[in-house]
């Protein structure tokens, strides 16, 4: 049943952030103008946020699930490097020390 649940992707990447911001913001503007003129037409305040209510709901359904469109472009990440060995390096103190003050 949890395997199910696991199987489910839950990542965006970079550019798929950036076009689900640009379509949220999209979806919140034109909303809020066919909302506010509509309104303005029938001059009912109400239906304005009704309309930016709908908008709001869409333009969630459209961003917040990490659709595949937002995951085209993912990042390859670099092989780990081996860290070098303790021995060959020397402490930072220890070249404070070996360097002469004058």
């Amino acid at each position: 049943m949890l395997s199910v649940f696991k199987s489910i992707p839950t990542h965006m990447d970079y550019k798929g952030q950036k076009l689900a911001e640009q379509i949220f913001q999209g979806v919140i503007l034109v909303s809020a103008v066919i909302g506010f003129i509509y309104g303005l037409i029938i001059e009912q305040f109400g239906w304005t946020v009704y309309i930016m209510l709908v908008g709001f709901t869409v333009s969630c359904l459209l961003t917040l699930p990490p659709w595949p469109m937002y995951r085209r472009n993912p990042l390859t990440w670099h092989p780990a490097m081996r860290e070098p060995s303790t021995e060959s390096r020397e402490k930072p103190q220890e070249n404070l020390k070996k360097k002469k003050h004058k």
